[in-house]
């Protein structure tokens, strides 16, 4: 394949890193190869967790992509409000289940694709997570000046040990979804990574006034919903080191060929626009309420919000 400076990738490479695609790969039956080709490199062992564990996620779809999500919104907004009693309210332990739950289709989704080198460079992005929240909360750089005000479970240097459970599956959901929404175009290097990027920001502008609104965390008020612009630059930046990493964790072929057959592989997504976009909408937060209902346009575009998850008995 020949970029737009002439150079030729001959190792089914793009030349930005990303494996690269043909016309024909569009095709259902190239797609299936490329799935089989998935499998077929899993040891028997590793392919029969991955068939009981595609199962039991496919079997609860909607307790974890829509009860979860709804529970979860009641009862932080209750907490906020003061409905829910100690020691239930905001406890810490209750959110980090219900957020693992509610990652547990992308998750699962993700890891017939995860060998030594993804999971090499998701170390490094965990790393960074770390790394910039430190540096965050000590400094007000990038994100501007914040604190936790409710616990998120153990903690190190003001920062929760369950951060990148929080973080680096928003940003491979956004990933995800653009790699859907753009088909062939994700190829390009530069215009997958201002997509990735302008989504990622879109989901913190959808996240960041909830949880300012919850009182989960503070940056001292902010010109948007009370967080400051400045934040979302920060996010810019967190955004590009995330893309970046991902492109070289994961070849786009099998990411693509997992979603073509892994119908929850978004879940995570729609349990983001119920839990924030009615936390937001339940504080009158009405521009990021609008972003979540953008993002639910955009599964259903893909083909991954499925009405049926709201009526699992049909």
């Amino acid at each position: 394949m020949t970029d737009e400076s002439g150079s030729t990738a001959t190792d089914g490479t793009a030349p930005d890193g990303s494996a690269s695609s043909t016309a024909s790969d569009a095709s259902p039956q190239s797609a299936a190869s490329r799935a089989d080709a998935v499998r077929a490199r899993l040891p028997e062992t590793r392919k029969g967790a991955q068939r009981r564990l595609d199962r039991l996620v496919r079997e609860n779809r909607f307790t974890i992509a829509v009860l979860f999500p709804l529970v979860g919104a009641v009862a932080l907004v209750g907490s906020a409000e003061g409905w829910v009693p100690d020691p239930i309210a905001f406890n810490p332990w209750f959110v980090l289940f219900g957020v693992l739950v509610m990652r547990s289709p992308l998750a699962v989704g993700v890891l017939p694709s995860i060998d030594r080198r993804a999971l090499g460079w998701v170390g490094v992005l965990v790393a960074y997570t770390y790394a910039i929240e430190f540096v965050g909360v000590a400094t007000g750089w990038p994100y501007g000046g914040f604190e936790y005000t409710v616990s998120l479970g153990p903690m190190l240097g003001g920062v929760p040990l369950a951060l990148p459970v929080f973080f680096i599956p928003l940003v491979v959901n956004a990933y995800l979804l653009c790699l859907l929404l753009l088909g062939p175009r994700a190829e390009h290097g530069w215009l997958r990574l201002a997509t990735v990027i302008a989504a990622v920001v879109a989901m913190d502008v959808v996240l960041d006034p909830g949880a300012v609104a919850l009182g989960f965390w503070d940056f001292g008020g902010g010109a948007f919903f009370g967080v400051p612009l400045s934040n979302y630059a920060g996010w810019v930046l967190s955004a590009t080191v995330a893309v970046v990493t991902l492109d070289r964790a994961f070849a786009l072929s099998d990411l693509r060929a997992r979603l073509r057959d892994c119908e929850f592989m978004l879940d995570d997504m729609v349990s983001f626009v119920i839990l924030w976009g009615g936390i937001n909408l339940f504080y009158g937060n009405l521009v990021p309420a609008v972003v979540a209902a953008a993002f639910g346009v955009g599964l259903v575009r893909a083909d991954r919000f499925d009405a049926r998850l709201f009526v699992p008995w049909a």
